[in-house]
């Protein structure tokens, strides 16, 4: 069993917002981007979504 595999199932039961923001890491860190380039676009939308609730 891949390391990734291991953890998925306590994943399973975590809140949704835990489990998007797994993916989320996991996919910035898959593709190599640059951290400071990713906490930008993170702010970003972070920003544009908080705009949007109200």
């Amino acid at each position: 069993m891949s390391e990734g595999k291991k953890n998925h199932a306590p994943l399973e039961n975590a809140p949704l917002s835990v489990q998007l923001a797994v993916d989320l890491i996991q996919l910035l860190e898959e593709n190599k981007i640059d951290k400071q380039v990713a906490v930008g676009a993170l702010e970003i939308v972070l920003k544009d979504f908080k705009n949007k609730q109200d």
